[in-house]
């Protein structure tokens, strides 16, 4: 069954001497009068006598002595604890560093594994400690603390009691030596525990645990669903809409919020359909307004706009909602109440403030200009307009002994229609203006007479008036959200296409930036980056990049140190939602880019850290032994006692020469890899031939009798680094010499090892074969990774580098070697090079 984890309680402070420790003992004291077995784990006095006293009558554990630089230090005894497994452990000053060859680098780490394993903590901390707090105490005090705990450490503690002291009283015990030693004392008051620092760290630690209360708070009605409002502690929000009001409001609310004491929140709330609401410059605006008077701003979606409000609202528990007074006429609250009432008429015990603006006596003037038709459109309505009443007027004159009035009726309605939905408002108006002249001149009694005679009459004429203008209405409307629909699909397509640069390919950050040059159709974009001060370019698409944010046409501002600069042409406001997204995106790849550069970086020590240990392991038999052979050889020949004939110091030269060859075949790979691990390798690219390669790595190898080559003359030359294919081909014939030789004469006459070429296309292909062991099934590709030596169990000399030089330098020149087995049993290594006649030609 799992442990149920311990519960750690802290006790915090703003300083040193306020009373943790003794707080602490104190509460172990009262655990162990109610029977809990306490444990003191660690206790740091630090002198002082009071705090001392108070560790008579409980159980202490002996400390763990910790040597280092001929000093000794005492330590947790985590063993022990974990052993002697007690219900509470009392550990003094979490943030401790532990001393270098104790368990874990940090106290608060021991303190994990003991509530890890079911031990309830009990532990010290000051605020000055806690992560997230060091910069701040830095600022306030000079003084930079080495010694942090993660605030996600001190957040998971079940309890947080803040020991509380005021900054005259602490500097008394001070004085009066209860803290420090009396020779520590004048510079102690004189630096560190000034007044003013005092008071800041107070109300540092003040602060934080009112947040720690407040989270706890929220979770704990969360974990209830708790929705309703709990005044625990005054928090307003202002609820904008983006007009030109939306800064007074703002301002507004921060008076109140002032007044209360209380946090502030600036919530604009966006349509759901995502095609309606305020132009990103605009929030852009209102969002530096509210961050300039200390409110957070936040965004929310939703359709109803007072439900979002009040659920924002509630899930912030805001107790005071600022709204402005709203902007319809008295016609059209009778059809809509309006956001300001359906608020009010839901807020249940949220306070409402409606506040009065200039802009709530002005109301929306109808502007031509405004719509969102074509130009085109609007002419053609207004031809229309005219056009359509005429016509109809026309045709039913012609027929006017054989169509009824009701017909005439009809299709002059049919023209307004057709007017509004082509030309919308104004063209609408003039042909229901005109058709209704018209009918009432030529085919309503009395004719050719404007005189409307009956209230029929009249109705007709306000009917075509009033169905123009719903009609031009709602075609305004459609017009408007298909123009909207219509660029957000393009935005949607621009941001997906900016999200998959970003995601897939190589350099996204360069890609990126063109990609927004070309969709916008500018000279140039640069992401730009202020380091110590001074702006530099991190990367640009296009000619003459801009350098300076000021410079730039457009500037999209990513964070205060990183800009989008833009030059060719000034963009209209409405494409800065798209810019700001793909500056987002830009920052992202540059992050991506250098994250990768890191973990190269990384990657790249890892493996050198790894190529040498593992170097270290392999080589030092290999090393030792021909220098073995060499010293034993020269020590018997340069020894007085023995006397050697002229075979035996043949003999033993030849041994030396052996041994001195294999130190240097040894030496070459080394540093091979090393300049593979390292990247230094750099080939020069000439067209050369398998077999005088071959002639040349062969002449080498001592052992080449048992080697037959079978290359043609005639096959095409390869491009690569004469140097380096000549050493791949070595090592490879070598690798089989030791590793791929057959045990006996094979029945069928095939040699030991052969070397083969022949032309594919516009490769050609090496391959040098072997009739050994072969190696396991599903093996093949592990044989060019570095110390690999597989299925080899005998004494054969090597430290398994030959195949991974040989690997690192075909890579190098752009080719490819793999190993295959050889048919009949043993293994074969193809080494592939592209030819140099279907190379372009680049040396």
């Amino acid at each position: 069954m799992k442990t149920k984890r311990g519960e750690l309680r802290i006790y915090l402070g703003a300083a040193p001497g306020v009373g943790k420790t003794f707080a602490m003992l104190g509460e172990a004291h009262r655990r162990r009068e109610r029977g809990t077995d306490v444990v003191v784990g660690l206790v740091e006095t630090h002198g002082r006598e009071k705090t001392a006293a108070l560790l008579d009558g409980l159980d202490r554990l002996p400390t763990r002595v910790v040597p280092y630089r001929d000093h000794e230090f005492a330590e947790l005894d985590l063993d022990a604890l974990l052993a002697r497994a007690p219900e509470v452990v009392v550990v003094d000053e979490l943030a401790h560093t532990n001393t270098p060859g104790s368990a874990n680098a940090k106290r608060w780490q021991d303190v994990e594994r003991l509530l890890d394993a079911g031990i309830d903590v009990l532990s010290t901390l000051n605020v000055q400690h806690i992560e997230s707090l060091n910069d701040v105490v830095e600022r306030i005090t000079g003084v930079r603390q080495r010694e942090t705990v993660p605030d996600e450490v001190v957040r998971r503690a079940g309890q947080v009691e803040l020991v509380d002291l005021t900054p005259e009283a602490l500097r008394r015990r001070l004085a009066h030596g209860n803290i420090y030693p009396a020779h520590r004392v004048d510079a102690a008051l004189a630096d560190y525990f000034r007044i003013g620092n005092l008071t800041a760290l107070r109300e540092l630690a003040l602060l934080w645990v009112a947040d720690q209360v407040d989270v706890a708070l929220r979770r704990h009605r969360a974990e209830q669903d708790i929705t309703d409002t709990w005044e625990t502690r005054e928090r307003v929000v202002v609820a904008i809409t983006g007009g030109a009001e939306s800064e007074t409001l703002i301002r507004r609310g921060r008076r109140i919020a002032v007044r209360a004491g209380a946090d502030l929140s600036v919530v604009h709330v966006l349509r759901g359909d995502g095609l309606s609401g305020v132009a990103p410059d605009r929030v852009s605006v209102f969002r530096k307004v509210a961050e300039g008077v200390g409110a957070t701003f936040h965004t929310v979606v939703g359709d109803d706009v007072p439900s979002a409000l009040l659920e924002f609202a509630r899930g912030v528990d805001a107790t005071q909602l600022v709204l402005g007074t709203s902007r319809r006429s008295r016609v059209a609250r009778v059809f809509d109440e309006g956001i300001g009432a359906a608020v009010i008429g839901a807020s249940g015990s949220i306070d409402v403030h409606m506040v009065t603006h200039d802009e709530s006596t002005r109301r929306p003037r109808l502007d031509a200009r405004s719509t969102s038709l074509t130009p085109r459109r609007r002419l053609s309505g207004w031809a229309l307009g005219v056009l359509l009443p005429a016509a109809v007027t026309a045709i039913g004159w012609a027929g006017r002994d054989d169509v009824a009035a009701s017909t005439d009726l009809v299709a002059f309605f049919l023209a307004t229609v057709v007017t509004a939905l082509v030309g919308g408002l104004g063209p609408a108006l003039v042909a229901a203006t005109l058709g209704a002249g018209l009918l009432n001149y030529f085919f309503t009694p009395p004719l050719f007479s404007l005189t409307v005679a009956t209230p029929e009459n009249l109705v007709t004429l306000i009917a075509m008036v009033v169905v123009a203008v719903l009609v031009a209405l709602v075609v305004d409307r459609a017009a408007r959200l298909a123009e909207q629909g219509a660029r957000a699909r393009t935005e949607a397509a621009l941001l997906a296409s900016y999200a998959r640069i970003v995601l897939t390919g190589p350099a996204p950050l360069d890609r990126l930036l063109d990609q927004v040059r070309e969709n916008f159709g500018l000279e140039s974009a640069a992401l730009l980056e202020r380091r110590d001060g001074a702006w530099e370019l991190v990367a640009s698409a296009g000619g003459t990049p801009c350098r300076e944010p000021e410079k730039a046409d457009v500037d999209v501002r990513v964070t205060d140190d990183v800009h989008l600069a833009l030059r060719g042409r000034t963009l209209p406001a409405r494409d800065r939602r798209v810019l700001e997204a793909a500056a987002g995106q830009a920052l992202s790849a540059l992050r991506q880019q250098r994250m990768a550069a890191q973990t190269e970086a990384a990657r790249r020590r890892a493996e050198t850290t790894e190529l040498r240990t593992a170097l270290l392991s392999a080589v030092g038999h290999d090393l030792r032994t021909p220098l073995t052979s060499i010293k034993a050889a020269i020590g018997s020949l340069r020894s007085p006692d023995i006397t050697l004939s002229e075979a035996d110091t043949a003999e033993l030269l030849e041994a030396v020469e052996i041994s001195a060859d294999r130190l240097t075949a040894l030496v070459d790979n080394l540093l091979d890899s090393s300049r593979l691990a390292t990247g230094a390798v750099a080939p020069l690219l000439r067209p050369v031939t398998y077999d005088e390669i071959t002639a040349r790595a062969l002449a080498g190898i001592d052992d080449r009798h048992a080697v037959t080559v079978e290359v043609a003359e005639n096959l095409p030359a390869v491009l690569a680094d004469a140097g380096l294919l000549e050493r791949v081909v070595a090592n490879v014939v070598d690798n089989a010499l030791r590793h791929g030789r057959s045990r006996g004469p094979r029945a069928d006459g095939e040699p030991g090892i052969a070397v083969r070429a022949s032309a594919h296309g516009s490769r050609a292909e090496l391959r040098v074969v072997d009739h050994g062991p072969g190696v396991p099934k599903d093996t093949a590709a592990a044989v060019f990774a570095p110390f690999q030596r597989l299925g080899d169990r005998d004494a054969t000399p090597g430290v398994g580098l030959g195949l991974s030089v040989a690997k690192g330098f075909v890579d190098a020149m752009g080719g490819s070697i793999t190993a295959e087995d050889t048919p009949g049993g043993g293994l074969t290594i193809v080494v592939s090079l592209p030819t140099a006649d279907a190379t372009p030609s680049v040396w």
